[in-house]
């Protein structure tokens, strides 16, 4: 069998800016590159979780057309999520928080959390190694939505 690389996950996005604040900001993720193809009228970024950028995610963004109109994406639970491990799975959430980012699944046992991007992709944090000991206010907080 030929040797195979795992490469990166493409979503598409509807707005670029909201997608780097969520990802790039709030998620603390590193712009890899940025490539704006006016011909194709798209733009593609391509990012990666501080200290590994071998497992990239893409955005794409598809330009409105001359008149204005976007295309609309609808989400399908098939895809299923994005994981990514983080050192502290507390102060992770409370960045998000503070960027205004909703926690659909808090970290109530120490270990997972989920949030969802500005178009509705499904982000799993797990905590790197053992789970914390539960804390607040996240041990007592419910789910909000879908996750």
């Amino acid at each position: 069998m030929e040797a195979m690389k795992y490469l990166h996950t493409m979503v598409r996005v509807t707005d670029i800016e909201a997608s780097l604040a969520f990802y790039r900001d709030a998620l603390g993720m590193d712009v890899l590159s940025r490539r704006d193809h006016e011909a194709g009228r798209f733009t593609l970024v391509f990012l990666a979780a501080p200290g590994d950028h071998s497992a990239q995610i893409e955005l794409t963004y598809n330009w409105p057309a001359p008149d204005g109109t976007a295309e609309v994406y609808t989400g399908g639970r098939n895809f299923g999520h994005i994981a990514y491990a983080v050192d502290d799975i507390y102060a992770t959430c409370q960045r998000l928080v503070d960027h205004g980012v909703t926690i659909s699944r808090p970290p109530r046992d120490g270990r997972m959390a989920f949030v969802r991007s500005p178009d509705g992709i499904s982000i799993e944090l797990l905590q790197a190694g053992g789970a914390r000991p539960p804390a607040e206010p996240w041990a007592s907080m419910p789910n909000v939505g879908a996750w």
